[in-house]
């Protein structure tokens, strides 16, 4: 089982670390274009991995998962996530509406770009001597498939999610705030999605439609 899962580890744990980092980059870039210093003096706005990630959600939770799944199921299970980039709203020179939710789907937008720039990378990587192609073929591959799952599962309409946020953000003042004294339960409601199989047959269909789009790119270009 090992053997069989180190390969794979081997080129999903950059993939998952690059699309990660964007993702909470975006996040912070969005916002101090907005004129929120509290992502750069937070030390967000860097493209180094390890200010983004959370000892607990980013390590220890997937781990944990990993090795149940592997023992309960035979199939590798994993979820996690990345530490929030801090924003502050009352720094915002407009109004705070807009930039919040441009600053909630900023993550999901550069990751679809990322599969985008990922998958004409592997066009090229086609072309390459077997030696040097393969390894970037399945790297560039995993990387498509993080960025668009990352993307999709961020989106989707509840919070503390990206599109639970972008929700709030256009909803009229009195439902926004009804809506956010929902997040507590969100947490504990992605699980039980998760685990339930429901989240999965709403987000795969979609996953698996990108996906197929970002390899037709490759047949056209």
């Amino acid at each position: 089982m090992l053997n069989e899962l180190l390969p794979k580890l081997i080129v999903w744990i950059p993939a998952i670390l690059l699309a990660v980092t964007f993702h909470e980059w975006a996040h912070g870039f969005v916002a101090h274009l907005f004129g929120d210093p509290t992502p750069k003096r937070a030390g967000r706005l860097t493209l180094n991995p390890w200010p983004h990630l959370d000892f607990t959600w980013s390590f220890l939770i997937p781990v944990i998962l990993l090795v149940v799944s592997l023992s309960t199921t035979g199939q590798p299970f994993v979820f996690g996530g990345a530490k929030p980039v801090p924003i502050n709203p009352s720094y915002f020179r407009a109004s705070w509406r807009l930039p919040m939710f441009l600053i909630a789907i900023a993550g999901a937008g550069m990751n679809l770009l990322l599969a985008l720039l990922a998958a004409f990378s592997l066009a090229g990587a086609l072309h390459l001597p077997a030696f040097f192609g393969i390894p970037l073929q399945y790297f560039f591959l995993a990387f498509i498939q993080m960025n668009v799952f990352l993307a999709v599962f961020n989106l989707f309409p509840l919070l503390p999610l990206d599109g639970g946020r972008a929700i709030a953000a256009l909803l009229p003042e009195g439902l926004g705030k009804l809506y956010g004294r929902l997040e507590p339960l969100g947490l504990p409601l992605l699980v039980l999605l998760m685990f339930s199989g429901v989240l999965g047959q709403v987000i795969h269909p979609v996953v698996n439609h990108l996906f197929r789009f970002y390899l037709g790119v490759i047949g056209g270009s």
